[in-house]
């Protein structure tokens, strides 16, 4: 029996790959924070350890001496300044952290969910030999994606073998604060606008997919694209207003107004200490256009980049109702 070890198995992607990596016949042991929600893992049939990535020898007592891949999915996705300093902690420190704990531990493979974020801003679409430029430390998640990849390229020249996987905008099941909050905001008639932006969703069954895959057929130090269905998001909120039976949105509220009140809600932030819903570098990512080709995933890891669009938004919505977070009027 293969044996994996993942962490953030509690987060939206990392329950989508439990549940196939069982499903497949992997032992399965996810770490987690002490103040993780660990129901779902304990329901999936996982082996669970308490551990952090800011504490390496809590990882090295908690990561098996057999395992045969190891899963880096944990990341801090937070696009607000407020969560900056903790951001850098969790996601670039983190994983130097575990990638010199994977590479002591001798694992068989370290597979990196890194992010589209990595490779920043472009205006045509987005392949494995375009250039990285997340170097804007005020776009902080982009920033910190990038140097995560970098830390952990120090270890593979000391002899780990890992592989990097860079999912785009993620939608499926066990969603409950990416693109789920979308949902929400329609629902609540509470959207602030639709930015004109575009983007490449993929599915998240098919991204978790793609993740085993890359177990076996994945090389070492490769970066892999997964993409989707370029939309707009004019599309793409008007396919969620009809699946919720509200109001299709026609038109796109201009990028300045989106980062106007983007400006307003950070400064009231800073008074109130919370984070706002849209944040400046949130209307950044949704008023620009970020799509990506995944051909080289496809190719060289059988990933399964057409899934339709609805058939992605129909199953975060029904996953959704079905944890009656969501009700359907």
């Amino acid at each position: 029996m293969k044996h994996a070890f993942v962490t953030g198995g509690s987060g939206f992607l990392g329950s989508n790959l439990i549940e196939q990596l069982k499903a497949d016949g992997w032992r399965v042991t996810a770490m987690h924070r002490k103040t993780s929600k660990t129901d779902r893992l304990r329901s999936m049939g996982a082996d669970l350890v308490e551990a952090s990535l800011h504490d390496p020898d809590s990882m090295r007592a908690a990561i098996p001496n057999d395992v045969d891949a190891l899963f880096h999915m944990a990341a801090n996705t937070s696009m607000w300044r407020g969560g900056n300093a903790q951001q850098w902690k969790d996601n670039v420190e983190g994983a130097a952290n575990i990638a010199l704990v994977a590479r002591e531990k001798n694992v068989g493979r370290m597979i990196v969910t890194s992010s589209i974020s990595a490779y920043g801003y472009h205006q045509n679409t987005i392949t494995e030999e375009s250039e990285k430029r997340a170097d804007d430390p005020r776009h902080h998640y982009l920033y910190t994606k990038k140097r995560e990849e970098i830390a952990i390229r120090k270890e593979i020249d000391k002899g780990l073998d890992a592989v990097f996987l860079n999912p785009c905008a993620i939608v499926g099941k066990f969603d409950t604060s990416s693109w789920a909050q979308t949902f929400f905001l329609i629902d609540k008639n509470q959207l602030p606008g639709v930015p004109p932006g575009w983007g490449s969703f993929c599915h998240a069954g098919a991204v978790a997919r793609a993740h085993i895959d890359a177990v076996e057929k994945g090389r070492c130090g490769e970066n892999y694209i997964l993409a989707g269905t370029d939309a707009s998001f004019l599309e793409f909120f008007g396919k969620i207003a009809e699946l919720l039976h509200k109001p299709v949105p026609k038109h796109t509220t201009p990028a300045f107004v989106i980062q106007s009140i983007a400006w307003f809600s950070d400064v009231w932030s800073r008074m109130s200490g919370k984070e706002p819903i849209i944040t400046p570098e949130k209307a950044t990512l949704v008023t620009r256009r970020v799509v990506a080709s995944s051909a080289k995933a496809e190719r060289e890891l059988g990933y399964q980049s057409k899934v339709e669009l609805d058939t992605m938004l129909c199953e975060c919505r029904d996953w959704l109702v079905e944890q009656n977070l969501l009700e359907i009027k």
